[in-house]
This record gives structure tokens, sequence and C-alpha cells, in this order.
């Protein structure tokens, strides 16, 4: 790695799959002083699902989301819940939960959250602390099934106010977020380790701007001061 001016991660899968392999990557880059795209600085999945529960006590506007059975109460009322992995990615192990078997799950290393009955899911993408595009799922029962999106500038402040509070100056993070029936937007996840960017659902006038944002961030990194 040491060799390159960059290393860029990209597409590389979820990490549940190769976890240790990623942590000695990670520390070989660490220890190198090699500069990585996205940057290891990013308090988002690349560090696991703890942020979720992090931001949500702080008052942001969070699924809510707990990891003990004592914590419960904090969370809404509702017939379902949904359990998942705290360093889990692409639903891999996820699961709902009546609420009267609650007390069966083990919570090592597990996040509880209500499941939310909302409108539809939106993605907003950055390069480095800079929207570029947005896309959202119309239908909920198809994630995947992206049409572009107009963002309002409540929309955009939503999505920034995460991306400012992340520590990535020079890399890739997608903000996703599901809108609740009363209008208003909860993050569902803040990506900045491996966003897939669905770069086949915007327009090329869009494509050509996210490709020369992702240059001059790639470039300026190269630039930059080792870590």
């Amino acid at each position: 790695m040491d060799g390159f001016d960059v290393v860029a991660v990209r597409n590389s899968g979820p990490v549940l799959y190769y976890r240790a392999e990623h942590d000695a990557f990670r520390t070989a880059a660490a220890d190198a002083g090699v500069r990585v795209f996205t940057e290891l600085t990013g308090k988002g999945d690349m560090a696991g699902k703890q942020y979720l529960l992090d931001l949500f006590a702080a008052g942001h506007p969070v699924i809510p989301t707990v990891d003990r059975f004592a914590d419960l109460g904090r969370l809404p009322d509702t017939e379902t819940y949904v359990a998942k992995p705290k360093f889990g990615a692409d639903s891999v192990g996820l699961t709902f939960v009546p609420r009267a078997d609650l007390d069966r799950l083990d919570y090592t290393d597990l996040l509880v959250q209500p499941r939310i009955d909302f409108r539809h899911e939106v993605s907003f993408y950055f390069v480095g602390r800079t929207f570029q595009y947005a896309l959202y799922a119309p239908h909920p029962d198809q994630r995947w099934v992206l049409e572009p999106y107009e963002p309002g500038d409540d929309d955009l402040a939503f999505a920034q106010r995460f991306v400012d509070w992340n520590d990535v100056r020079h890399g890739i993070q997608r903000v996703d977020a599901c809108r609740t029936r009363d209008g208003a937007l909860l993050l569902v996840e803040l990506e900045d380790l491996n966003p897939y960017l669905s770069l086949d659902r915007i327009g090329a006038a869009e494509r050509d701007r996210f490709v020369h944002a992702m240059k001059i961030s790639l470039t300026q990194l190269a630039n930059a001061p080792a870590p």
C-alpha cells in the first residue's frame, strides 16, 4: 500500500464477511501512514452501528435505538421491533421480533429499534461534505428500486448535519433516511465505509459531476499530510 499516493476502497462487500482481514488492513494502513479513500476516521458504519445509539441519545433525528433490555422503555410502543447486529450490513442477521419476545434476545452486539411505518426511504450521496445527488425508493417493499429525488432545503439540512458530524473530509458518504407518515426524516444509516452508489439511476450530467468531485477529492487527499 505504501507504494501509492492513495488507496481507494470501493465495492468490497460487507465487512461482516471478512472482519479480521479488514481490521488487519486498517491496522496496516495506520501503521504505514497510508492515505485511504474513504478516510478511516469515519464514525458511521465504518466503526459499526454504535453511532445510532450515540446520536439517538444526543437527541438527533435517528430511528430510536437501544442495545440493552433495560433501555427498551426508551423506544416507542409498537407491535414489532427490528433486531440487528451492531456490525451488520445489507440486512444480514436482521430479524423482526414481537414485543413479547424482546426479553428472549441475546443483547450482545445487538441493536433493537421499533419497526417504523414509513412512506419511503431516501438516500443522499456526498463526496467529502458536499452533496452530489439523491435517490429514493417510492415503494417501501422495494428498497433498491430507486428513482431520482429532488431534495428540498429541509431535506438537505437533515442530511448535511450527519455528514458534518462525521470525521471524514475525503471520501464518499451516503446518508440513508426514512420519511415517516407525518413527513419527518429519521436517520437509518450513515454509510461511510463502502456505500453502493446506484450511479445507473442518475443522469449523465450528475454522473459526470460526481466523478469530477471524486477526482478532486482523491487529488486533495494525495496531497494532504500523511495520517
